[in-house]
């Protein structure tokens, strides 16, 4: 492998390791270095680069490359920040998905998700699911309580359904107190504690199934963040923080 360095981040346990880019990475060089046992570990992987606007890339743990990132987006806007590449505290990345504004604050990032679509429903199994699209696909089937799920056996199972070619994450939710309490299987990755834009997904359907409306508190296993939906337009507000720095490969 060749020499990278690397800073840890994570964002409601979603971690990532940062690279400064460009860098083209190749699948095998991914999956080792988010490997939690031989490699650093991460649920995949981003590299930034200093550009007009910054620029974002993202890789999920099994190589495969990724649309958009909720959380890593969270995480590249405060290292741009903080590195200086930024003119303010609002400034704009591109994405795989195009252009999408950000906002560091004292106590977390916001960042802009985009507009979520309804892409309709199927039926997997005996749970009807919810398909929305938020710059990359998502399965959201409504339960009564996610922590009696089976996410480990049922969410592969859907990610990799044959009506999903490129495969879909998939979110398991239940609305409670105005709010969104789930669970996640993300694709290319598995169960982690926290997606992104499968928030925005469980958050935005949740407007359409129990009318929710403002800024809705989303729970899940890492912690607990917000959504909020601005004419149309969905924004993503949660902690994120550094773990550690290092490098890895050849000397």
């Amino acid at each position: 492998m060749r020499a990278v360095s690397f800073t840890k981040m994570q964002g409601l346990g979603n971690d990532f390791l940062v690279i400064d880019g460009p860098i083209d990475l190749d699948p095998e060089e991914v999956r080792s270095l988010c490997d939690r046992r031989f490699g650093v570990g991460g649920d995949g992987i981003l590299a930034v680069t200093r550009a007009d606007p910054i620029r974002m890339d993202y890789w999920n743990a099994d190589g495969s490359r990724a649309e958009m990132c909720g959380n890593g987006l969270r995480c590249v806007a405060k290292y741009a920040y903080d590195r200086g590449w930024a003119p303010d505290r609002n400034f704009a990345i591109r994405t795989p998905v195009g252009e999408r504004g950000v906002r560091v604050l004292e106590d977390g990032v916001e960042v802009e998700i985009g507009r979520p679509i309804v892409v309709g429903q199927t039926t997997i199994g005996d749970e009807r699911y919810h398909l929305i699209d938020v710059g990359n696909p998502h399965a959201v089937v409504l339960v009564d309580d996610p922590s009696r799920v089976d996410v480990g056996s049922i969410g592969p199972r859907v990610e990799k359904d044959p009506q999903f070619p490129r495969g879909t994450n998939v979110e398991f939710a239940t609305v409670n107190d105005g709010g969104v309490t789930m669970r996640v299987w993300e694709r290319g990755v598995g169960e982690t504690t926290a997606c992104g834009t499968g928030m925005v997904a469980a958050a935005f359907l949740a407007t359409k199934t129990h009318e929710l409306e403002g800024v809705i508190p989303v729970h899940v296993p890492g912690g607990h963040g917000e959504v909020g939906l601005r004419d149309g337009v969905a924004w993503l507000r949660g902690p994120v923080e550094y773990s550690f720095r290092g490098s890895v490969g050849e000397r």
